[in-house]
């Protein structure tokens, strides 16, 4: 893949995840300017710093997807320093914490909630007029097989991502109005650090490929896909199984 992006700003939400760090790294080696955003504003600025370092336009803003107060404000940072119709989006963030403790405390479960889909939908619901005005840029936003179906051992999170592979859909349905790209990722498990030590990960794709593999599709306007492609196979199986079986699946 060898597409210029100079000129092109990326914006990524939850930028100090490893795979929001290779994505950073590979639209910056093809010319664009990269905005980090995130809760850590010192490993922002350690980011920015790399980036920098490599001769990269790069700045970083907070951003806390339970923070609407920061939402306004990352929007406005991104109408005073991006020029009109050269935004793209990355939203990478989500809250995964252990479900036997969010069973036992709905607090935490509705915290996941509020960091991973209602903020992943207040953010996109903000920003999303500014590619919509200029009539050109691209949004990626990674959900999960998670919510393909809800399984007993991780039913609260795959909600979340449910609801934001449903969100995206409609959000690309409006945003084709107005030429923007909206394509949606459901990765199979990751070697990230959220899936580290975690039970049952088998077959773990790396950062970068799948930063290259999310870049590639939104080039392609790809509307969603899985990543890797023998997930959709997997999901395939596992959405035929009838209710009355699978809820008896420890899985």
């Amino acid at each position: 893949m060898t597409a210029d992006l100079t000129g092109r700003y990326w914006l990524i939400l939850g930028a100090s995840s490893t795979i929001s760090r290779a994505f950073a790294r590979q639209v910056a080696a093809r010319g664009a300017s990269v905005i980090l955003a995130g809760r850590d504003i010192d490993d922002l600025m350690a980011g920015v710093d790399d980036l920098t370092a490599r001769g990269v336009n790069a700045s970083g803003v907070v951003f806390d997807a339970t923070d609407r107060a920061t939402h306004h404000h990352l929007a406005d940072f991104c109408r005073q320093h991006v020029p009109a119709g050269q935004l793209d989006i990355l939203l990478a963030f989500a809250s995964m914490p252990d479900q036997v403790a969010m069973e036992q405390n709905p607090d935490l479960a509705i915290a996941q909630i509020e960091a991973t889909y209602t903020g992943a939908v207040a953010i996109l619901l903000t920003l999303a007029p500014l590619l919509e005005v200029a009539r050109q840029g691209s949004i990626i936003v990674m959900s999960s097989i998670s919510g393909d179906r809800g399984r007993v051992k991780n039913y609260i999170y795959g909600s979340s991502k449910a609801g934001l592979t449903t969100f995206a859909a409609g959000l690309r349905a409006r945003m084709l109005r107005a030429n923007v790209a909206v394509t949606t990722v459901k990765p199979g498990f990751l070697d990230t650090q959220m899936t580290w030590g975690l039970p049952g990960i088998f077959l773990a794709a790396s950062p970068d490929a799948i930063a290259a593999a999310m870049l590639k599709a939104s080039l392609k306007r790809t509307d969603s896909f899985y990543f890797p492609k023998f997930w959709a196979l997997i999901m395939l199986v596992i959405k035929s199984i009838p209710e009355r079986v699978f809820k008896r699946l420890s899985i």
